[in-house]
């Protein structure tokens, strides 16, 4: 999976996913045990390619890479790259991309009877209330977080 820089912003960097190539990595075919493991689960049966399996809207799908740590309580952390499909309906209580006066950021939507807010997953962080003075766009929702394990 190859990426292609299209913008850097002072939270996100996003890329384009690469669709010319194909990678088709071995999948076990039964789930990965966090108990006891079974000797069946040796066998890898399948094989997945990851741009099949995360993304759905190819044409309205971005990746972008994570700077800071207003979403670290939702397991988003600096540096992992989030998969964000612009297709995808918007609904209270999911994350999304957003473009706000001229810059974007990460937070979980709120939908409220007094209006919109944008809600950080780190108490360090307040959440920010939508006005009609501001420049307010969802630009995606996101679809899938990928990111390395906590050492």
């Amino acid at each position: 999976m190859r990426l292609s820089r299209i913008h850097s912003g002072p939270v996100l960097d996003f890329y384009t996913p690469d669709f010319t190539t194909e990678l088709m990595l071995p999948l076990a075919g039964s789930p990965v045990s966090v108990g006891f493991p079974s000797p069946a689960e040796d066998y890898i049966e399948m094989a997945l390619d990851l741009n099949k399996e995360l993304i759905r809207h190819p044409e309205a799908t971005f990746y972008a890479r994570v700077k800071g740590h207003s979403m670290i309580d939702a397991g988003i952390q600096d540096g992992d790259l989030l998969v964000i499909d612009k297709a995808l309906e918007q609904k209270d209580g999911d994350i999304a991309v957003c473009f706000i006066d001229g810059e974007f950021t990460l937070k979980r939507l709120a939908l409220k009877e007094d209006g919109i807010y944008l809600m950080p997953a780190n108490a360090e962080f307040k959440p920010i209330r939508i006005t009609e003075e501001n420049d307010f766009l969802v630009w995606g929702m996101l679809a899938y977080i990928i990111h390395k394990p906590m050492q």
